[in-house]
């Protein structure tokens, strides 16, 4: 009997994102000249003082297995991080798994608190992959929309009208991936209230919380007044390091979850790669924090820049990002069908690689994503293409508009 492919694998569609970088590489492997601005890939190296003592750790032979939890000293570096920074009280002895990558380590979370038929409320836009990954669990992910026009809040309203007797789960990202919104309190406070009303886990996506603008203060739903013993905290290395393709992350909850996360890792990866572990135990120096907030100072000029650029253009709107590296204009008075149809025109008439913002949620079907953490001048002739292609279409439109032709 041959193979047959399963039907929950079938049923998942590709990450959009994935495939758009696919996209890119194809196009450049034809020598087409293309400006990728849909991932979420910082352009900078990882700095040097965390990749010395991986490799030193590589030619020490520190290359075998390690705890499924994670090495010791990483958990007990990432629970003094949690502590200081983020208010929340965890154990490095039964709170914290380190995982390869904090995609794993939200795949595992959740593994961790969902059996099949159980829903998660996931509000949107959100990222591409959540709700395939509950999906391959047997869940449902129960899409929360958001309103574009009231700067995509959480209200307790829109998360009680989804509550169902399956719902076991909220997901929530701050700062958000694509819309660039950071969790207000009044937000945080709507969330752990109908977490408390319906007794349900909260996950809390915090990859970004390192990439945050004009002074706002990350809020840690496992450190809120109603999260604490509820939340599951999932966040890593990859986008506030430059550390990416290291496929490093944690997890970190109640010790009576963590015990069943930890069975899943140790069911599937393992553990994550040792020598990588050893680098990690750097990103928690000083010299880290110095060369995080270099980084994030050149993301905010990007941002400025990239924002101003945008609302220059006709026919575009695009708000101000709070934090990650993100921008969502709405494209809607520009007059195409659809953001799948505008993002094909754009790679076709500037060459420049966008996300569609229907890959994200229903209510951001007239919004394209575009990350500014390309370089500064991918960046800049990125923008100018686009600023250029759109102003062409624009003439050429309003050129058919008053020909013969057209009366």
């Amino acid at each position: 009997m041959k193979p047959r492919p399963a039907p929950i694998a079938t049923s998942l569609g590709r990450s959009p994102t994935v495939a758009l970088l696919d996209e890119a590489q194809r196009q450049k492997a034809r020598g087409v000249q293309v400006f990728n601005l849909s991932g979420g890939e910082p352009d900078f190296p990882t700095p040097a003082h965390i990749v010395r003592p991986a490799v030193e750790a590589l030619e020490a032979g520190f290359t075998h297995y390690t705890p499924s939890r994670g090495l010791p000293e990483l958990r007990d570096a990432i629970a003094a991080k949690l502590l200081a920074e983020n208010g929340i009280t965890a154990d490095p002895e039964t709170d914290i798994v380190v995982t390869p990558s904090a995609k794993h380590g939200m795949f595992i979370a959740l593994a961790g608190v969902i059996a099949p038929g159980d829903e998660v409320l996931v509000p949107s836009p959100a990222w591409v992959s959540y709700a395939p990954m509950i999906t391959l669990l047997g869940g449902r992910p129960v899409d929360v929309p958001l309103d574009p026009s009231d700067q995509f809040t959480i209200t307790e309203e829109q998360l009680t009208a989804a509550v169902t007797p399956r719902t076991r789960a909220i997901l929530v990202n701050s700062p958000n991936n694509p819309t660039g919104r950071m969790l207000s309190p009044a937000e945080a406070d709507a969330v752990t209230r109908v977490a408390r009303a319906y007794d349900l886990s909260i996950l809390a996506d915090e990859i970004y919380e390192h990439i945050r603008y004009g002074g706002r203060s990350h809020v840690s739903l496992a450190a809120w007044p109603g999260g604490t013993g509820r939340t599951i905290t999932v966040n890593g290395f990859s986008k506030s390091h430059a550390m990416t393709g290291w496929r490093l992350g944690y997890v970190a909850g109640p010790a009576a979850v963590m015990r069943e996360v930890v069975k899943v890792q140790e069911h599937t990866v393992g553990c994550a790669a040792s020598f990588v572990q050893r680098g990690a135990l750097a990103a928690f120096t000083d010299e880290s924090q110095v060369a995080v907030r270099e980084m994030v100072a050149s993301y905010d000029g990007r941002r400025r820049y990239v924002v101003d650029a945008l609302n220059k253009m006709s026919g575009i709107a695009c708000a101000d990002p709070e934090g990650a590296f993100y921008v969502l204009p709405d494209i809607s008075r520009l007059g195409f069908g659809s953001a799948r149809e505008c993002g094909a025109w754009l790679l076709e008439h500037a060459g420049v690689l966008v996300t569609p913002g229907s890959a994200f949620g229903p209510t951001v079907g007239q919004h394209v994503r575009l990350s500014f953490a390309a370089s500064p001048e991918t960046l800049a002739t990125a923008i100018e293409r686009l600023g250029t292609a759109l102003a062409g279409r624009e003439l050429t439109q309003a050129a058919a508009a008053v020909s013969p032709a057209a009366r």
